[in-house]
C-alpha cells in the first residue's frame, strides 16, 4: 500500500489534538482502516522526513444519525497517534 493511501488525513481541528501536539509532540491521523502501526510509521515517515517513535491505534465507532425520517450508522475509520521524537515536528501542522 502506499503512503498516500494509508494516511487519508490529519486531524487537525480537535482540541485534544492541538493539546497532545503541543505538550506531547503526538499529532492524530485518520488511516486506512486496514493499515497496521508499521505500515502507518513508515507512511508518516515518507511523507513528513521526521522520525516517529512510536504508533497508538484505535478503531472509531460509527454513530447512529438521522437521515430524514430514519437513522444510518456511519462508517466505523481508524485513528492513528503518532509520537514523533524530541525536536521533531511536523510543518503542516503548525499554521492550524
Amino acid at each position: 500500500m502506499q503512503p498516500e493511501q494509508v494516511i487519508k488525513r490529519p486531524l487537525i481541528l480537535t482540541e485534544k489534538g492541538g493539546i497532545l501536539r503541543e505538550e506531547e509532540n503526538k499529532y492524530l491521523f485518520e488511516v486506512h482502516a486496514d493499515s497496521n502501526k508499521i505500515d502507518i510509521k513508515k507512511a508518516v515517515e515518507a511523507l513528513f522526513k521526521v522520525q516517529v517513535q512510536d504508533v497508538n491505534t484505535l478503531i472509531m465507532r460509527g454513530r447512529m444519525r438521522r437521515m430524514g425520517r430514519s437513522r444510518a450508522k456511519t462508517k466505523n475509520w481508524k485513528k492513528a497517534i503518532v509520537t514523533l521524537k524530541d525536536g521533531e515536528t511536523i510543518d503542516y501542522f503548525e499554521g492550524a
